[in-house]
């Protein structure tokens, strides 16, 4: 009797079941997003198979991909039947998707309102539990040059470095800046340091004829921009 009462293996499961030969038979489109993260996985064990313990990753993160895309390698670490290894595959699936996301959006290459920040910067800063400070560099005619990573810290906060930002647009010869960073708090309101940031990164940029154009914070799917509420 209790043979019966164990869970089937997915090796034992009728072909149409199995995520992998699903996959092969009708198209990415017809898995679940368990059934994908069980081929990521790859095995479960002989006590749960690879899809329940994918079910289980998603219910935990409230069958959320974007919070299971926030997870350390040390959070999906503890579940029972994911090592390192696995942990890692996961990762880097969602991070690819993300990329794959941005890459598709990054159709933006001229610089004219704040949402044209938010939409060319918005999968940058998607997921993250910790502060990145990014610039866009732009030509006179505001057209994207680069993108750059400045500094990243934790979730209280990151140091962006004045003279690493203009040695950075002086060295890709650019004319203008937009200086763009996230909140992991949530909040759009922007700090005391972030206000003196852009004041003299405003004013030293006046100096050299190095514009700072704008200054975007990011935080849940939303933005604050610095010229939009006049401050630049």
């Amino acid at each position: 009797m209790e043979q019966y009462e164990q869970k089937l293996g997915v090796k034992l499961w009728a072909e149409e079941d199995r995520p992998r030969e699903k996959l092969l038979l009708h198209g990415r489109r017809h898995l679940t997003d368990a059934e994908l993260i069980a081929i990521l996985i790859g095995s479960g064990s002989k006590t749960e198979t690879v899809v329940d313990l994918s079910k289980r990753i998603l219910a935990f993160y409230d069958n959320s991909l974007t919070r299971l895309g926030k997870a350390s390698i040390q959070d999906l670490s503890r579940f029972k039947g994911i090592g390192e290894a696995k942990a890692l595959t996961i990762m880097a699936a969602l991070e690819l998707g993300l990329r794959r996301k941005e890459t598709a959006e990054e159709d933006v290459t001229q610089i004219t309102t704040s949402g044209d920040v938010y939409r060319y910067m918005h999968h940058t800063f998607a997921n993250l539990n910790h502060e990145e400070f990014w610039i866009l560099l732009l030509n006179r005619s505001n057209r994207i040059i680069g993108k750059f990573l400045i500094s990243k810290g934790g979730q209280a906060g990151t140091i962006a470095d004045p003279k690493i930002i203009f040695k950075t647009a002086l060295e890709n010869n650019a004319a203008n800046i937009v200086l763009a960073h996230n909140h992991p708090s949530g909040s759009l309101k922007p700090s005391e340091s972030d206000d003196k940031l852009t004041r003299d990164m405003v004013a030293s940029g006046n100096l050299l004829t190095l514009f700072v154009v704008d200054h975007v914070i990011f935080a849940n799917n939303r933005y604050y921009s610095y010229k939009d509420e006049d401050l630049i």
